[in-house]
């Protein structure tokens, strides 16, 4: 009888062992297919913006997808002047593109020298205007 009891456990052993295999082999094609993911996740160029009408140009650059304008603390790009809302543009990259839009704000968000309320597209070479303040885009190609 003890020798049943014997390949009992070293059946059940086994199970264990194999179960225990297949169960790492399945978490690291998990793990990998999470980085494949992760790595598939289109980065966004480089935007830089270019304070203009100074003496020395101020440049401010960002590597995220999506850029808040405003006066607000929080936001990505601070503004200190009244003229500039808490909250007063966004700046983001979507579709391969990046794009403007203002966030309602009182005094309104130009683009080259255009208001826009929407979505705009913009390109290297654009100017931004908000409140009393101007800035050229520079977007980096990847």
């Amino acid at each position: 009888m003890s020798a049943y009891v014997l390949l009992l456990l070293r059946i059940i052993l086994v199970v264990v062992l194999y179960g225990f295999i297949a169960w790492a082999l399945y978490t690291l094609w998990r793990d990998m297919k999470t980085q494949e993911k992760t790595r598939s996740i289109p980065q966004s160029p480089k935007l830089t913006l270019i304070k203009l009408g100074m003496e020395e140009p101020e440049s401010t650059s960002f590597i995220q997808s999506e850029i808040v304008l405003g006066r607000d603390p929080t936001s990505d790009l601070q503004i200190e002047d009244n003229t500039i809302s808490a909250q007063h543009a966004l700046l983001s990259y979507h579709h391969d593109q990046w794009w403007a839009k203002d966030l309602e704000s009182t005094n309104g968000t130009f683009l080259n020298n255009e208001r826009i309320f929407d979505e705009h597209l913009i390109t290297s070479g654009d100017v931004l205007k908000l409140g009393i303040f101007t800035f050229e885009i520079q977007i980096q190609e990847n």
